[in-house]
């Protein structure tokens, strides 16, 4: 029970719990899964965007997006939350490019982003933001780089993360796999892959495969939904599926 402590994000429970912060983690959990993966030379970003009508268009209600040139961002949670953060993280982005003349890197822009949704679970006139963020990018200097955000602000560095319903589904996918050294066309397969298995274990209906990509193979631009990459991991996704129905009828 609360006991009235989960009125104010400000408030500790006797127990040392924020509970606002607690059940802005429960509308992560809620939402379809996000994905990212680290590899030798590039960043995939997948989201399992959930389809709850037949008349919605495939690109409304985006969950991938691009921040800077070489950084993308992926969104598990309350999507217009991830709108209003992902409008931040482009106005830092700018910002850093106007005062210092070069792109803001992905740790800097983590850190800017971790301090800005930690702040919203300082007050008690503020909530905090409902989303888990997962960062990427790639450049010459520092290569492939993955972050998340927790919607308290707290964040790590990620070979391979997950977040939303699928999320522990989608990791034990992910510890089959050693993503360190390997190439985008792999890691582009693997995100299908995990992000199909996860849909079909989580047992949704309907659901639209986005992906987000950064690395040498793209020139250091972030791509979102570019061919034939998407086909790529569409088809990787479907034959797992396949797999693991010959696997069960077995």
């Amino acid at each position: 029970m609360s006991n009235g402590y989960d009125l104010s994000a400000s408030q500790f429970s006797p127990e040392g719990r924020v509970f606002q912060v607690e059940y802005a983690a429960k509308a992560v959990e809620r939402s379809g899964t996000s994905i990212g993966l680290r590899g030798g030379d590039g960043v995939v970003l997948a989201v399992e965007k959930l389809v709850n009508s037949p008349l919605f268009e495939n690109d409304s209600g985006r969950r991938i997006f691009t921040v800077d040139t070489n950084i993308g961002m992926a969104v598990a949670g309350l999507t217009a939350d991830g709108y209003a953060l992902a409008d931040i993280a482009r106005q830092e982005a700018a910002n850093h490019r106007q005062q210092f003349g070069s792109p803001i890197t992905v740790n800097h822009m983590c850190e800017r982003i971790s301090a800005y949704m930690h702040a919203y679970t300082l007050f008690g006139s503020a909530r905090p933001f409902g989303v888990s963020i997962t960062l990427g990018g790639w450049d010459e200097i520092f290569g492939a780089q993955l972050f998340k955000i927790e919607p308290s602000g707290k964040s790590f560095g990620y070979f391979a993360c997950a977040s939303g319903k699928g999320e522990q589904q989608a990791k034990t996918e992910m510890e089959k796999y050693k993503f360190v050294d390997m190439p985008l066309e792999n890691l582009v397969q693997s995100a299908g892959r995990i992000i199909q298995l996860a849909h079909n274990e989580a047992k949704d209906k309907g659901f639209c495969f986005e992906m987000g990509l950064v690395g040498k193979d793209t020139a250091g631009l972030h791509c979102i939904n570019p061919e034939p990459w998407l086909s790529l991991a569409v088809q990787a996704g479907l034959e797992a599926l396949h797999e693991e129905d010959e696997d069960s009828d077995d």
